[in-house]
């Protein structure tokens, strides 16, 4: 049984954004708040390629795993975007992409949104 508000005990192995999180690894931060981080990617697909992670994975390695007591990292996830594109200056348009699994081209598992901008973004994307 979950207690809501109860810490989750995540006990997937650490990835690179966890390191990132710590400050052990340096990126290119764009946006900070005490749940989420947001910082450029180094491999970028896009003139502005960011990236939306939560601070603490509590178990969210993909979305398909978020739990109802999960919504409110999951909602100050979407308003960083929105902050971040006022921030940025992306005026024309931009695609926010959720790799979900392996077969999805997820290579980190923690759960990430990225920000693509900057150029016209085709469809279908895959």
């Amino acid at each position: 049984m979950t207690i809501l508000g109860a810490d989750f005990q995540d006990l997937a192995p650490a990835t690179i954004f966890d390191r990132i999180i710590k400050k052990e690894v340096p990126s290119d931060v764009v946006y900070e708040n005490d749940k989420v981080l947001a910082f450029r990617d180094i491999a970028p697909q896009a003139p502005t390629h960011i990236l939306v992670i939560p601070k603490r994975r509590q178990g969210l390695t993909s979305l398909r795993k978020a739990t109802e007591e999960q919504k409110g990292v999951l909602g100050e996830m979407m308003l960083a975007v929105a902050k971040i594109v006022r921030q940025e200056g992306i005026e024309g348009g931009y695609r926010l992409v959720v790799n979900d699994g392996e077969e999805a081209g997820q290579t980190v598992n923690h759960l990430h949104i990225h920000i693509l901008a900057g150029r016209p973004l085709k469809w279908p994307p895959g």
